[in-house]
């Protein structure tokens, strides 16, 4: 397997050796053939690994201690695990991603008492800040135990607005699961990567250790392998991955409104999703969001509506202006499984209440959300004459 250079950190070799043991014999359990474990005196971890059908796979760990050990002014069912390497508070955490994709990063916390392993985003928590605290409750916990796979939302860690998060546990027999689980997750957003862990969770059972048996699989004709390398391999299908394929069923979509002109996908850094003219009308832009795979409590979808990265110097900078394009598009896919939208404009949108000149992040797709594209471009025009 080709060199992977990452930042590693010196540890207590009791500490974290029961955390290396606990991935390590979940992988036994699927029947992989270990290759290569690196030393449980320095973290991440490094794991080497055959599979029962002859694939060589590696994976870089960030594990951590998880625990419901009571503590002051924390709810007692509150069950945790803290981000810490060295002793610098202000330091921050860089997560290494194999560019090739032959080596899985996972972010995870591990709960050798319960046998429950539970992680998080790696793209996410790319620069996560140092002795940060990961809750998650104890019915999150009792349920992992119970199904050996849950997913659920959790509320992320930074300081403004904070941006929805998926997390999803398992129990030590689902650990090849999960790695599966994060090579084909990479880069999707919440809304999408909770789908695909329900997925998991409905297709996969303890004792499989590949997912040549998954329908997909079978309707492509390719193997696991051949599949990812052909994502890995393909800049556009990549792409797609992490939002392309809502993109192009909302272009195909507006392309079929009467009186629309132009209308064309735009691939630049920092730019809007779509451009059109309608009815003679100057460039419309529109940005294409998913939305999240949990609804509100009133049934409406839900949009995290935020870019994934902010300047270290404005926090603010996550969040979009009215001025960055006229119209948002939500896809519901991860809700109806079905490539429909609904749309708004920009200039109806709320307000933050914390970046002046910034729009809310947090949005319910409600009655004011228009179901018809006609609708909505019509009612940018007319504002504009």
């Amino acid at each position: 397997m080709a060199t992977f250079e990452y930042k590693q950190w010196r540890v207590q070799r009791s500490s974290k050796e029961p955390l290396l043991d606990f991935v390590v014999d979940g992988l036994k359990a699927a029947g992989c053939t270990i290759l290569f474990v690196s030393e449980p005196t320095h973290a991440p971890f490094l794991i080497t690994y055959e599979t029962r059908e002859g694939e060589r796979q590696g994976i870089l760990v960030y594990a951590f201690f998880a625990n419901s050990k009571l503590t002051k002014n924390r709810p007692a069912d509150e069950h945790r695990f803290q981000v810490k390497y060295g002793g610098d508070e202000k330091a921050l955490l860089p997560i290494e991603l194999d560019p090739a994709q032959l080596i899985t990063t996972l972010f995870v916390g591990i709960d050798t008492e319960r046998g429950i392993m539970v992680g998080a985003d790696p793209v996410l928590h790319n620069m996560t800040p140092m002795f940060l605290s990961m809750e998650f409750k104890r019915q999150h916990a009792n349920t992992i135990r119970k199904m050996g796979w849950h997913a659920w939302e959790r509320t992320s860690w930074r300081a403004i607005g904070d941006p929805i998060e998926v997390l999803v546990g398992v129990t030590q027999d689902r650990v090849f699961d999960y790695i599966r689980f994060e090579r084909l997750a990479l880069g999707f957003d919440a809304g999408h990567r909770q789908l695909l862990a329900e997925k998991v969770m409905a297709t996969s059972s303890p004792a499989r250790s590949s997912a040549s048996d998954h329908e997909l699989i079978a309707e492509l004709g390719l193997s696991e392998s051949a599949l990812l390398d052909l994502i890995q391999g393909a800049r556009r299908l990549k792409m797609a991955v992490r939002g392309w394929v809502a993109e192009i069923h909302l272009e195909t979509l507006l392309q079929s409104i009467p009186g629309v002109e132009d209308c064309r996908r735009l691939d630049g850094e920092g730019t809007p999703d779509i451009a059109l003219r309608f009815k003679g009308s100057d460039d419309i832009f529109i940005e294409c969001k998913n939305v999240l795979r949990a609804k509100s409590a009133d049934g409406s979808a839900r949009v995290d509506f935020q870019r994934t990265r902010a300047s270290k110097t404005d926090a603010c900078s996550r969040y979009y202006q009215p001025s960055d394009f006229s119209i948002l598009a939500a896809c519901l896919h991860a809700v109806t499984l079905e490539w429909e939208y609904k749309f708004i404009p920009t200039a109806n949108l709320a307000k933050h209440t914390k970046c002046p000149g910034k729009l809310q992040s947090n949005l319910r797709v409600d009655s004011n959300w228009f179901e018809d594209p006609a609708e909505v471009l019509a009612s940018i025009t007319s504002s504009h004459e």
